[in-house]
This record gives C-alpha cells, structure tokens and sequence, in this order.
C-alpha cells in the first residue's frame, strides 16, 4: 500500500471516528440543542484536526443535526415543536408501512425477537417505575430495539434505514424532553407486541399513532422545547 494511499484511509479512519462520537453526544444531549461548534474546541475535545472535523460536521449538517452559521460556524441545530411533530409524522408513516410488510412475513423467529425485546424493555419499566433513574439511558436504548424489533421483518433495508435515521432524531428530542411516560408507555409496549403477536395490523397502527403523538404532547407539556 503506497503512503499516500494510507494516508488517505487513516483521514477516512478519522473522519468516520469524529462523526460517530459527536454524532452520539448531539443524540444523547452532550452537546445541547443550539450550541455553538467551535472547531478549536472540537479538535481538542475529539482529538482531530479541523478539516476533518469539517468533513465530519457536513455529515451531520446532511442528517439536519448540525446548522451552518455562514461565516460564523456551526452550531447543534436547535429544538422546535414544529419540528418534532414532523419527526413524530415521519415515524407513524414509516413505522405504520413497515409494520404492515413486517406483520405479513414474520415468521416465528421474528415474533421471537419482538417478545424478547419486549421482555427486556418490560424489566426496565418496571425499575423505572420503581424510581430508578439511572435505568433511563438503558431504557432507552431498550425503546429503541423494541420498535426495531417490531419491524425487522419488513424486508426492506431501505426502509429499515430511513427509519433508524427519523428514529435518531426523534430519539435527541426523547432524550433532552420526552422522557418515561410511566403506566401508559408500558401499556402501549405491551399493546404493541401482542397485537404483533396475533398479527393485527389496524390495531398496531392505532396503538403507534396514541404512543408516538402522546410522547410528543407530553414532551411539549414539559417546557423543554
């Protein structure tokens, strides 16, 4: 492999590397909503040189996680109601089509997966409810694979991936605002993976449409956006 060649996939290394870990702090709150991106202090925060944190950054302007300021920079884009309602739109037409397409090909491996993944979310409910805070970050990741779950057996990786994109972003406004729900969250889930269960489509899509628009009137009770 000549220098050059190397050189390039080290950048490329690096580049993919700074994406990733800033990517995750704007997702899970780290770097708030509307922070200003300074790239001396990203460089000494990521350990990367600018113009790769540049590379990076347009990644993230791309995914609409990232705002460029003109001549003044970058800066995490900022919360707005307008907004999420549009995430929580996007979800309920993606997630409601894929479910559809799941719920006709699942097979028993597939409706496997759904009950484990309910089962594991439930053991963190019910911590949750029990007061325990610090079970939130996992409880979310949890959410997270138990919707996952729900459609994996869509047969589409593109839509898979649309999804997984919408679901970050909304997954930023869960983290910063939505939070846990308590009683009616848990009764959703478990709405959801039985009407998977019995493979009821219509009464999937009601169950999602109550889930995702209650977290949003919830996250907008909250006075955090």
């Amino acid at each position: 492999m000549s220098g050059s060649l190397a050189a390039a996939e080290t950048a490329e290394a690096a580049s993919e590397r700074a994406w990733r870990l800033i990517r995750a702090d704007i997702l899970r709150g780290a770097l708030a909503p509307g922070r200003k991106l300074r790239l001396e202090g990203l460089r000494d925060s990521y350990g990367v040189a600018v113009g790769t944190l540049r590379e990076s950054l347009s990644r993230l302007i791309a995914e609409r996680l990232v705002v460029a300021e003109g001549q003044r920079g970058f800066e995490v884009s900022p919360f707005s109601s307008k907004e999420l309602r549009e995430l929580a739109q996007l979800r309920l037409l993606l997630e409601g089509h894929a479910l559809e397409h799941a719920f006709r090909a699942g097979n028993v491996e597939w409706e496997g997966r759904v009950v484990a993944a309910h089962h594991k979310l439930s053991q963190i409910q019910e911590r949750l409810r029990a007061g325990d805070v610090a079970a939130l970050d996992l409880w979310r990741r949890l959410d997270c694979e138990f919707h996952q779950s729900l459609i994996s057996a869509c047969g589409s990786r593109t839509l898979m991936a649309t999804h997984a994109t919408v679901f970050d972003r909304y997954l930023r406004y869960q983290n910063l605002a939505l939070g846990f729900r308590g009683a009616i969250a848990v009764e959703e889930h478990c709405a959801l993976c039985n009407s998977a269960v019995r493979r009821d489509t219509a009464a999937a899509r009601e169950i999602l449409a109550a889930h995702i628009l209650g977290g949003v009137d919830h996250a907008l009770a909250s006075g955090n956006i």
